[in-house]
C-alpha cells in the first residue's frame, strides 16, 4: 500500500543530500513531486530519476528567498497535479561554520538567517494561503539538532532554533482556524550528506576526513552517523496521514545525539 498516494508535494532543496532522498522515497510512496533548487540542473537530475522509475515529478528552479517566485512554484504545481497537500521547507546553508563568533560579519549571520528561516516563513505562508482553501495539508520544516542545543556557531543555531518555534506558532495558527494543515519539525542529527561533508573539509584540526567523521560518530550513541534515508522516513511519516494527530512537534532523528 502506497503511503502518500495522490498526495502532492513540493521539497525545497531537492536536488541534492536529504531533498533529494525525501523527493525520490515520497515518489516510491504514490507522490506526486514537485523538486525545486536554486540549482536547476540539481533540481532536474533529481525529477529524472524519479520518472525512470515510474514516478510522477517536475523540477523547478527556486530561489526561497524570492517571495514572488513562493507563489509561481505553487500555482506551477496547482496547474500540473491539481493541488498542494504537503509542503517541505528543506533549503538551508551552513553559512560561517567554524568562525569564531567574534570574527562573524553580520552579511553572513544575515544570509544564514535569510535562507534557513525567512525562506521557510515565506514558504509556510505561501503554503497556508493555498491549503486552507482545500483539503488541509502537512508542513514539513527540517530544522536540526541544532535548533535544539547549542554549539554550531550563532547564526545556524538561532536560524535552526527559529524553524523549531516557527513550526509551532504555525501549527497553532492553523489548529485554531481550524485549517486542516499541521506543521512539524525534524531535527537530524549529523547526517552524511554533502552539506556535512562540507564542514568536514573546511576543519583543519584533524588530518583526515575519516577521522573527523570516526569522532562525530562518537557523538552518536547508536554508533554511526545518519543517512539521508533515515530522515526521509520522518518526512514520510509526516506527510502521510499516519501522523494526523502530529502537529507543533518536533520528530528528532538524531542516533541519540541529543540524549547525552
Amino acid at each position: 500500500m502506497s503511503r502518500v498516494e495522490n498526495k502532492t508535494a513540493i521539497v525545497t532543496g531537492g536536488g541534492s543530500g536529504l531533498g533529494a532522498a525525501s523527493c525520490e522515497l515520497l515518489a516510491r510512496q504514490g507522490a506526486k513531486v514537485v523538486v525545486t533548487d536554486v540549482n536547476a540542473e540539481s533540481a532536474e537530475q533529481t525529477a529524472n530519476i524519479i520518472e525512470q522509475r515510474g514516478g510522477k515529478a517536475i523540477a523547478l528552479h527556486q530561489d526561497v528567498v524570492d517571495q514572488d517566485r513562493w507563489q509561481e512554484v505553487i500555482d506551477t504545481t496547482v496547474s500540473e497535479f491539481g493541488g498542494l497537500d504537503v509542503l517541505v521547507n528543506n533549503a538551508g546553508i551552513v553559512g560561517a561554520g567554524v568562525v569564531p563568533m567574534e570574527d562573524v560579519s553580520f552579511e553572513s549571520w544575515r544570509q544564514v538567517m535569510t535562507i534557513n528561516l525567512d525562506a521557510v516563513f515565506l514558504g509556510c505562508q505561501a503554503a497556508i494561503r493555498e491549503m486552507k482553501s482545500s483539503e488541509g495539508g502537512s508542513i514539513i520544516n527540517i530544522s536540526s539538532i541544532m535548533g535544539i542545543v547549542g554549539g554550531a556557531g550563532a547564526a545556524y543555531n538561532a536560524s535552526k532554533g527559529g524553524v523549531r518555534l516557527l513550526s509551532k506558532s504555525v501549527a497553532v495558527y492553523c489548529g485554531n482556524n481550524r485549517y486542516n494543515i499541521r506543521c512539524n519539525s525534524i531535527h537530524p542529527g549529523y547526517i552524511w550528506t554533502p552539506m556535512v561533508k562540507g564542514i568536514v573539509d573546511s576543519v583543519a584540526e584533524v588530518d583526515t576526513e575519516e577521522a573527523l567523521k570516526l569522532m562525530l560518530e562518537a557523538k552518536h550513541p547508536i554508533g554511526r552517523l545518519g543517512e539521508a534515508d533515515d530522515i526521509a522516513q520522518g518526512v514520510l511519516f509526516l506527510a502521510s496521514d499516519e501522523s494526523s494527530f502530529m502537529t507543533g512537534s518536533e520528530l528528532v532523528i538524531d542516533g541519540g545525539y541529543t540524549a547525552v
